[in-house]
């Protein structure tokens, strides 16, 4: 785009947004002719994608704001209308609105409730703040059609975000997220009208203890051996962080009521937009659970429990021996719920027939090791709750296998069927059964991942990500994804590379057999694996979130005779690999240009 196609998008932009703050931002932009901010935010519109919206806020095309906001809302309306014709006509349609901590969230989430209520479909909107794992349950028990949840997760403060759902609690896959998209993108009028007007018409209920009751009663439902727990949880210290969002409420409750002490990290208890006290409210990393640990050492607490502003991601920490709290990783804390569940349901006799758990594809296969002592199926899918949540739809319906247990990495767990997303809150309920099962085996969570290694084998995994924000960044990380496809990648680490999967192209082959290509049933996605000679999988993935790429190292050595020194020495064998690999993919990023 040139100055002048700039300056009129902006001028555009000033005169559809009807809210005052985000258009006095442009018009000030405008003023100053601030070319440079002003092509960031107009040089392209912020997409509705497979999920929704996220993105920075701010006033412009290329931003989270209340125009993008009522016109991805009134795309869905339209597209639901269509889809259940006959509730259309009957006027009986439902949306459920939820919205997280951050800034303007109460603001985006109110004008989806209106313009809902004002295309005739009865939007229920929740009275304040609520993790997304409640949305889906909500979506469920009022046996609504859609849903809508406002948050970025747990990205950086300056982000926000839309994702919307179906009528079965999960997010929109094909065909609705195409029909959405295109509806939202066909949109040239937008119907809303006052919150009071909707509610004197009965097209918006305010909702509040009448699900979260049903909620909390459900995640205590999911438990195995809550006789235990009242026994035991006098013996547990917990110490808890909600990085300032949605999660305290849910957690304290449930794990209270369990009879489990609770200490909240005070100066992180308050939800709060701005995230004061970290730089990412985000409990895979490290510094986010600084001041929650500190507390623990200060407490001597058994577990550290985190959960990220929209309560759906669930990180931990341990102490160890010398009381020095160890961070778990999302495929750490993965393996041991799987473990949990499945010894638990064996026995407990619940066990249901054809039993399977699923699992992202950048996930760790150090749960396969575990399905497979217990002859339980393991699926792989995309990246994304919704692509586990469509696999246990797919059970259903076909009457194929029954749904135990689904992870991804990102610390994301499903546990129970009544939520159709990960969910922080039942994770952290079940990891605090967990965590008591163990001590009164005379063992902790970290010694049970150790005895786990010396079983399965000893996994360890690395992610490496690179930002690359602006006009430019597509184009680059396109480019790094054409040359890893087009020239490949022959050894990694000094590994060689056994296999290919690209499931952009939805094929896998032996690189030196090009021309054999199995077909794959993965839908569509940018993204490539690399499967290394013993068993070391390489993941590169351009996230759908944010301008960034990612690549995943998920490694696997073995552990002979089940020794610690056997273990310690598989640990330096992996970390050594993964040290060398991690090398060769910075190297890669840092020459992209």
């Amino acid at each position: 785009m040139n100055q002048n196609e700039i300056l009129e998008a902006a001028k555009k932009y000033i005169a559809e947004e009807k809210d005052a703050d985000f258009r006095k931002e442009v018009e000030a932009l405008v003023a100053k002719k601030d070319m440079k901010e002003l092509e960031d935010r107009f040089y392209t519109t912020l997409e509705f994608g497979t999920g929704g919206l996220r993105g920075v806020m701010g006033g412009g095309t290329n931003r989270m704001n209340t125009l993008e906001i009522n016109k991805a809302t009134q795309g869905l309306a339209n597209y639901v209308i269509k889809a259940f014709p006959a509730k259309a006509k009957k006027g009986t349609l439902k949306a459920v609105v939820a919205y997280d901590s951050r800034k303007n969230s109460d603001k985006f989430a109110e004008a989806t409730a209106r313009i809902f209520a004002a295309n005739g479909i009865t939007a229920y909107l929740f009275k304040s703040l609520r993790p997304t794992p409640e949305l889906s349950f909500a979506i469920r028990k009022l046996k609504a059609q859609t849903g809508v949840v406002v948050t970025a997760s747990h990205n950086p403060p300056q982000y926000n975000g839309y994702k919307a759902y179906w009528d079965d609690g999960a997010q929109v896959i094909e065909p609705h997220d195409v029909g959405i998209i295109k509806e939202v993108n066909a949109v040239e009028k937008i119907n809303t009208m006052s919150k009071a007007a909707a509610v004197k018409a009965g097209k918006l209920i305010v909702i509040d203890k009448e699900i979260d009751e049903p909620y909390w009663a459900m995640i205590k439902k999911e438990l195995f051996r809550p006789a235990l727990i009242k026994k035991e949880a006098k013996n547990v210290k917990i110490v808890y962080t909600p990085l300032h969002g949605t999660g305290a409420m849910h957690v304290e409750k449930v794990l209270g009521d369990l009879g489990l002490k609770v200490i909240t990290v005070p100066q992180q208890k308050k939800p709060d937009g701005a995230f004061p006290t970290v730089e990412k409210p985000n409990p895979e990393e490290a510094p986010a659970l600084k001041m929650a640990v500190e507390l623990a050492k200060k407490e001597k607490a058994d577990v550290v429990m985190a959960t990220d502003p929209d309560a759906d991601r669930f990180g931990t920490a341990f102490p160890d021996e010398n009381g020095n709290y160890v961070l778990v990783t999302g495929n750490q804390m993965g393996a041991l719920l799987c473990d949990y569940i499945l010894l638990s349901r064996t026995e407990k006799k619940k066990m249901p027939e054809n039993p399977a758990c699923i699992r992202s594809i950048v996930t760790s296969p150090f749960v396969d090791a575990i399905c497979k002592k217990y002859k339980v199926k393991l699926i792989e899918v995309l990246t994304g709750f919704k692509w586990i949540a469509a696999a246990e739809a797919e059970f259903e319906k076909n009457k194929t296998n029954s749904y135990v247990f689904g992870l991804e990495e990102s610390y994301g767990y499903k546990i129970e069927k009544s939520v159709m997303d990960k969910d922080g809150v039942s994770a952290a309920a079940l990891c605090a059964e967990m965590t008591l099962y163990w001590r009164s085996q005379g063992v902790s969570l970290l010694q049970r991942l150790d005895e786990m290694y010396k079983k399965y084998g000893y996994f360890e995994d690395r992610s490496i990500s690179k930002y690359f924000p602006g006009v430019k960044g597509p184009a680059i990380m396109g480019g790094i994804m054409t040359k890893l496809r087009t020239e490949g990648l022959k050894t990694l680490g000094g590994k060689k590379v056994l296999k290919i999967r690209d499931i952009g192209e939805q094929v896998e082959f032996d690189p030196a057999k090009k021309d054999k290509k199995k077909k794959l049933k993965f839908p569509k996605s940018n993204v490539l694996q690399f499967f290394l000679e013993g068993g070391t999988i390489v993941s590169a993935r351009p996230s759908g979130t944010e301008p960034k790429i990612k690549f995943y190292i998920n490694s696997c050595t073995p552990v002979k005779g089940g020794k610690d020194t056997e273990l310690a020495k598989s640990k330096a064998e992996a970390a050594k690999l993964c040290d060398a690999i991690s090398k060769e993919i910075t190297k890669i990023l840092d020459s992209a240009k």
